[in-house]
């Protein structure tokens, strides 16, 4: 009797989530586990606890849905980080904080990973059909930009630094991380993913990140620097 209830219980609880919520739930999660192409509508619509009609009636179809999950998780991400209030910091401070909220994040939502790099795959289509992600992905680097402009004025950070540039270095720095954990892990021989490492792994990015912006060096010195990578790339071959 006690089961029954139960599950009487956890069937009331899920007829009150709205249709929707629940279709795209259990997309993000069957997407961010099987891909695009390993994913099945029939266990979406299973985890959703709806038929295949009534899903293809709310999102559509496989490609709609899909998308929907890139633009859920894409959101959750860009509001936590549009919360960060990093104008109202230090420069050192709101950099820090920048870099431990995107750390931070990726080691909680493995699902984020999970769709970026398959996004990556189908070499960013869905990205780019989106005006949602278009519009959210708008004033991307604009706050990091603030933060830069704000340390160089104050004498915290060398000049010279492309706000584009810092911004993919800092996503890289965290993604590459999660993107690669397991295969790290076992090439190297070592649990990566446990708490120690993952402190471990934050402090020497925090570290990293520091050293690279400190203002020691000038703005000479930094123009220099980009010629000579320049220069070191090879050739193209057009």
């Amino acid at each position: 009797m006690a089961t029954a209830k139960k599950r009487k219980t956890a069937r009331r609880g899920e007829s009150e989530i709205p249709t929707k919520d629940r279709i795209v739930a259990a997309a993000v999660g069957e997407f961010a586990k099987s891909g695009l192409n390993g994913a099945r509508i029939d266990e979406i619509a299973k985890a959703a606890g709806i038929n295949k009609q009534l899903l293809y009636h709310h999102l559509g179809d496989k490609e709609d849905l899909y998308l929907v999950a890139l633009e859920k998780v894409y959101g959750d991400f860009r509001s936590k980080e549009q919360g960060l209030d990093l104008e109202q910091l230090p420069p050192w401070a709101a950099l820090e904080r920048f870099v431990t909220f995107k750390f931070d994040y990726l080691s909680r939502h493995p699902e984020y990973v999970a769709l970026l790099m398959d996004e990556n795959l189908h070499r960013g289509r869905h990205v780019k059909r989106s005006r949602v992600l278009a519009k959210m992905h708008a004033n991307l680097v604009d706050k990091l930009a603030d933060v830069l402009t704000r340390g160089v004025r104050h004498g915290d950070f060398r000049p010279g630094l492309d706000p584009l540039q810092v911004y993919i270095s800092l996503a890289a720095l965290c993604y590459f991380y999660f993107g690669n954990i397991h295969t790290l892990s076992s090439v190297l021989r070592t649990k990566l993913a446990g708490p120690e490492a993952l402190a471990d792994r934050l402090a020497h990015i925090l570290d990293f990140v520091r050293a690279s912006v400190r203002a020691t060096s000038t703005a000479e010195e930094s123009t220099t620097s980009r010629l000579d990578a320049r220069e070191a790339l090879p050739a193209s071959s057009n």
